[in-house]
């Protein structure tokens, strides 16, 4: 997927986690198509600053979303455990005897 897509796809889901200096900024680079310097001087910043805004915005967009399918990964892990858990607990003499057996034979 395009860049620009990706970027204004998880601005969307995701910009309330950006300050509002960051919304605005990808918001004119990727939506509007200005360049830095205008973005600069309708903000009334460097360049470098609307720059490293971009930057800055980008990386705790990904972030995010890294840490979202991280922690849904992680989340189906622990219910697969819970349901082994689960069924060792509702049948615990199969257990034992499957441990009894292993440890005299």
């Amino acid at each position: 997927m395009e860049k620009n897509v990706q970027i204004g796809i998880l601005c969307d889901i995701y910009g309330e986690l950006l300050t509002e200096k960051q919304r605005d900024i990808l918001d004119l680079y990727y939506n509007n198509n200005l360049s830095l310097a205008e973005i600069a001087e309708e903000m009334g910043v460097t360049r470098q600053a609307v720059k490293d805004s971009i930057s800055k915005g980008e990386k705790k967009l990904f972030r995010v979303r890294r840490k979202l399918r991280n922690y849904e990964k992680g989340t189906k892990t622990r219910k697969t455990n819970t349901k082994d858990i689960i069924r060792i607990i509702s049948n615990p003499n199969k257990i034992y005897r499957r441990a009894n057996r292993e440890h005299f034979n």
